[in-house]
């Protein structure tokens, strides 16, 4: 359907007064005869019959007010949206998910509002997001009251090519801490992939930190290249971590929690299922086995939603 601006209606109006017929207006106009036709038809004065630019321009607003309009957000994008919720998807996640999938979806910012109209209702949707709809500030300190770990080199140090991100081996490590500082959970994830190792750990003390690590490697057979962690005392056996495993260990430096991002934003995820008031005793190493496969086959926006481990044994074949 041709659609006609303001100043053409008033074209149409002063050529009617001068007595042109419908097909010179269109011609003059440059449209068919039949959008002409019709455009007097549906949009003059019932009563008179006479044809009114600004009366017709009313009506045509009217018609596109009442107009029923399309709802992209059908009831079966609803129930695909909230099934990938219940997997813990963000709502970046479900759109990229769904757009692979071939399938009819919305905006993230749709399912946003979806998700906080479900809990102004009582709904429990927000609960799958990593945060539960809490907003957390930012902490900081001026001063290092850690200490200082001896022998250690700074992430300054670290070749260039670990922060391309393109090979396989340059880990980041760090503890999420349980309840009363009580048991802990390690995470070492590679930062080119976000492919991620976690285990349970009783303590956080520096021999068991380190074990843990020398475990997770051998285990699962990893290539290593560096390992980069924060300047907490759990990791003061780092020398020993990088004889055993043969590999170039930094530190970050103090409160630059950016500098390890892969590591903060897993343990941002790994909150979602072990909150901070959460006792670790509570838990098993069959329960993080659980969380860790979930994890690790979530799809990621910077991959293309493409999962953690698709990407890694991409990179491992390649490699």
């Amino acid at each position: 359907m041709e659609h006609l601006k303001s100043e053409q209606r008033y074209e149409i109006e002063a050529l009617l007064q001068k007595n042109h017929t419908q097909k010179e207006i269109a011609e003059y106009l440059g449209k068919s005869e039949a959008t002409i036709s019709r455009e007097i038809r549906r949009n003059c004065d019932q009563r008179s019959g006479k044809y009114r630019a600004e009366l017709a321009m009313r009506k045509c607003a009217d018609r596109h007010k009442n107009k029923r309009k399309k709802i992209r957000f059908t009831e079966a994008i609803k129930q695909e949206v909230i099934n990938l919720l219940s997997k813990d998807y963000s709502p970046e996640q479900i759109v990229g998910t769904m757009k692979l999938a071939g399938k009819e979806t919305i905006s993230h910012e749709r399912i946003y509002q979806f998700v906080w109209q479900d809990k102004k209702q009582g709904g429990k949707l927000h609960k799958h997001f990593r945060t539960k709809g809490k907003c957390y500030r930012k902490r900081g300190d001026l001063k290092d009251k850690r200490g200082i770990i001896t022998g250690k080199k700074n992430i300054s140090e670290r070749p260039k090519i670990v922060e391309e991100r393109t090979r396989v081996g340059d880990f980041e490590v760090d503890l999420v801490i349980g309840k009363n500082h009580k048991q802990a959970i390690l995470t070492m994830n590679d930062r080119a992939s976000g492919y991620t190792f976690i285990r349970l750990l009783q303590s956080k003390k520096s021999e068991e930190v380190k074990c843990a690590i020398i475990e997770i490697s051998i285990e699962n057979q990893l290539i290593i290249h560096t390992l980069t962690s924060d300047n907490g005392k759990e990791f003061s056996k780092h020398k020993e971590v990088s004889e055993a495993l043969n590999l170039d260990y930094y530190f970050a430096n103090p409160y630059h929690s950016w500098e390890r991002g892969s590591n903060e934003n897993y343990n941002g995820l790994l909150r979602h299922y072990f909150p901070k008031d959460k006792d670790f005793s509570q838990i098993t190493q069959a329960d993080l086995d659980v969380v860790q496969d979930k994890l690790n086959d979530r799809p990621r926006k910077r991959f293309g939603f493409l999962s953690p481990k698709q990407v890694y044994l991409q990179l491992i074949n390649s490699d």
